[in-house]
């Protein structure tokens, strides 16, 4: 893993690795170890698959017969009223089905069965057949054992009891009403047998419960008729007495009198929501004619196919405004006629409106008059209600009395006519539909084959993992292998310095490596081909990833100004310093990368010189000295051995000095002289190298000596461990200039861009 927390030593960063390589354990010498014993593996795989195949024919086989039952909640509609009440709800029918399969393992039923099948006999069940040879053992010797008493009875059915329990299982299927029963036995007609005697046994169980229950209900409403029966006659006796008394003629309901005082007032009851209705309705619309908002902007109005029809028009209109304002000017004719068009036609949507108002306004004094007349007539039809309800009231009560008894009367009548019918009727609708039959393979254990494959598989892995521990513990004493991947030698020109240089310092007092990331959250994307005008090339513009605008303080640009911070304190008081940004992998992305640091110290205020010391690719040279795109009046002073190589100014307060076309050695010379000349002109604060590229040339090592910090560019699209090893590598004895590395986490392009092509 890449580590920056010690200095860099070349001595101390080649021993860790070193030490990794003794003590590791590829794959490649566990299979050799595995090869080596694989007769052994096979061995202990053939032994695990016998002891598996041995132990899966000393297991007690046991056979599953499975029977199905239908379990539908909502049972047949033999009568009207039914003795409960069924489930209407999803949920409430579930949980009837779980309830019912929950019934099927209850002790009434499991109890039948043990009944019809003598369970209580069965060996397998708990029965009464070890006792049978104990007898026999007992009369050998001349002993006679005691009759079994009641209590041993009920502990031979409870233990039978318990073990049929054990042996059923009850499976729900999910979102159905089918019920699985399953029962296991050590016999396969037996386990047949049980389930199906289960299944028979819950049936019967269930239609004598539903019989029980009709019975017990018939006998609760018979013991209630007769008392009811007395006590609807007498309310009748007196009600006629009361009648022939106070000579009531009229309907068997009510008095002539109380229909019309009734009808009356729901009369006007519905003529006073009229009113309320067309109020409303006015209202609203003359709000909507004060305010603002759209005078159509209400029901009514809204169901009219002519409104509708003009503000369908009106969006039509509209539609066609917009579209003419962005083509056409203001003044166009056109425009004009449009314009006036959508007046017109929310002229006529208004006078439409205003129609609608004046009908609501007739229909509220209509609907008014007609409240004032029902009014007026339910007044007299009061006072006539006066006058006969003092005699009325004693008559009414009577009535009330005698309607109750009757229907209570005629509801127990009934219901209990029901229940006695009930009683020999079955409403269940829960069936067989799949009986058991016998099962023709065992349930457990699995087959043979599986026990045979689950020892090879665990004999095998036992006897790799022994062999894997014992040759880690017991065989540390062999010398490791060398490691397979060594340091290139460091060429003797890495090792030539200057006389005039001075020492480098102790490793242990050169400062560690600070790490920055340049994400995509960093930077924006722009198109090709896009370039200002006037002032210079905007290096933004280029096609590139730059960074954001607006210069926020992300962590990326703190960990830049921390690097340009440690070049100031390794340049020793120099007024322009020199850093080269070195990186593996293709040269697009380090001079992404070298770009964006350019930008961020111009940022901060740096005047920034950018040389582009990649002798082989030439990329930004590729991008910023385009044929035709700079004048000759506004080059520069600074110039790499000819005149089309100059000093190009951008928008972005940097200087761009382009890659020579000439051979590495006169290049790598006429950088130096442009590095000397601007250090004596003072025009510069920094300046950053763009390259050189790896594998180094002896020109590029030159370079590397002139410079006084390094910046190692890293993509993430390979393996960064490998990457700075190279790079490290390659350096030699200039790695103690190291000041940072830059993580180029940059995805490329989805795409190439069309050349030439604006794009908005």
């Amino acid at each position: 893993m890449l580590d920056y927390n010690q200095p860099i030593d070349r001595s101390r960063s080649e021993a860790p690795q070193q030490r990794r390589s003794d003590a590791s354990f590829n794959v490649l010498e566990l299979v050799s170890l595995l090869w080596r014993r694989k007769i052994a593996i096979a061995a202990a795989a053939l032994i695990g698959a016998c002891l598996a195949v041995t132990i899966g024919k000393s297991l007690t086989p046991r056979y599953t017969a499975t029977a199905q039952l239908y379990v539908d909640p909502r049972e047949l509609q033999l009568v009207d009223r039914e003795l409960t009440p069924r489930a209407q709800d999803l949920s409430g029918m579930s949980m009837m089905v779980e309830s019912q399969a929950r019934l099927i393992t209850s002790n009434s039923v499991l109890l039948r069965v043990i009944e019809q099948a003598n369970l209580d006999k069965d060996p397998e069940f708990g029965g009464g057949d070890g006792k049978s040879a104990m007898s026999s053992l007992l009369g050998l010797i001349g002993l006679q054992p005691r009759a079994p008493s009641a209590a041993d009875v009920k502990d031979v059915q409870l233990a039978a009891l318990d073990a049929l329990n054990r042996h059923i299982t009850i499976r729900k299927t999910e979102k159905s009403f089918i019920v699985d029963i399953e029962v296991w036995s050590t016999d396969p007609a037996r386990a047949a047998m049980l389930a199906n005697t289960l299944t028979n046994a819950y049936l019967t169980e269930s239609r004598n419960s539903q019989a029980l229950a009709a019975r017990r209900a018939t006998s609760e409403l018979s013991g209630r008729l007769k008392e009811l029966r007395e006590r609807l006659r007498n309310a009748e006796t007196v009600l006629a007495t009361y009648k022939a008394q106070n000579n009531f003629v009229g309907t068997q309901d009510a008095l002539i009198s109380d229909q019309q005082l009734s009808s009356s007032n729901q009369r006007l009851s519905a003529a006073r929501a009229a009113t309320m209705d067309a109020q409303a309705r006015l209202d609203q619309i003359e709000a909507s004619r004060r305010t603002a908002a759209d005078a159509g902007a209400n029901a009514e109005v809204l169901q009219s196919p002519t409104i509708a029809n003009l503000r369908a028009q009106y969006a039509d209109a509209r539609k066609k405004y917009a579209e003419q304002t962005a083509e056409l000017g203001p003044r166009h004719p056109a425009l004009r006629q449009t314009e006036k068009q959508v007046e017109d036609i929310k002229r006529v949507i208004s006078e439409e409106v205003d129609r609608f108002a004046q009908s609501a306004k007739n229909d509220l004094t209509r609907a008014r008059d007609f409240e004032a007349s029902l009014n007026r007539a339910l007044e007299a039809q009061k006072r006539q209600s006066v006058q006969l309800s003092q005699a009325a009231v004693r008559l009414r009560e009577l009535e009330r009395e005698v309607d109750a008894s009757r229907d209570v009367y005629q509801s127990f009548f009934k219901r209990s006519r029901e229940t006695e019918e009930q009683e020999t009727l079955n409403t269940s609708a829960t069936r067989v539909i799949g009986e058991a039959t016998v099962p023709q393979r065992r349930s457990f254990p699995p087959a043979m084959s599986l026990f045979a494959m689950i020892g090879v598989v665990f004999g095998g892995l036992a006897a790799a993992c022994w062999f894997v521990a014992a040759e880690h513990l017991f065989v540390g004493a062999t010398a490791p292998e060398p490691s397979r991947r060594e340091r290139t030698p460091e060429p003797e020109v890495s090792r030539t310095r200057p006389e005039t240089a001075a020492p480098p310092p102790p490793l242990s007092l050169v400062e560690k490596p600070l790490i920055a990331r340049l994400q995509e959250a960093d930077v924006i994307r722009t198109l090709g081909a896009i370039l200002a005008t006037g002032g210079g090339v905007d290096l933004t513009r280029l096609g590139w990833p730059t960074l954001r605008p607006g210069f926020p303080l992300t962590t990326l640009l703190n960990a830049l100004r921390d690097m340009r911070a440690a070049v100031a304190r390794r340049a020793g008081g120099k007024a322009m310093p020199v850093i080269a940004l070195v990186g593996a992998g293709e040269t697009v992305g380090r001079s992404v990368t070298a770009l964006n640091f350019a930008l961020a110290a111009a940022r901060d205020g740096s005047r920034v010189l950018m040389i582009d010391a990649d002798h082989q690719a030439h990329t930004i040279s590729n991008k910023v000295n385009r044929p035709g795109k700079s004048e000759p009046g506004k080059l520069g002073w600074l110039s790499i051995g000819s005149n089309a190589a100059r000093e190009i100014k951008t928008v972005n307060g940097i200087s761009v000095l382009p890659a020579a076309e000439s051979d590495a050695g006169k290049a790598t010379d006429a950088i130096r002289k442009a590095i000397a000349q601007a250090r004596s002109a003072g025009g510069y604060d920094l300046v950053i190298l763009d390259g050189p590229a790896m594998p180094f040339s002896a020109a590029g090592r030159k370079l590397l000596d002139s410079a006084d910090a390094l910046v190692a560019v890293l993509p993430t699209s390979l393996d960064i461990n490998d990457s700075m090893e190279e790079i490290l590598t390659a350096l030699g004895g200039a790695e103690r200039k190291l000041v940072g590395v830059m993580l180029d986490e940059l995805t490329p392009a989805a795409q190439m861009r069309q050349r030439g092509k604006q794009y908005a």
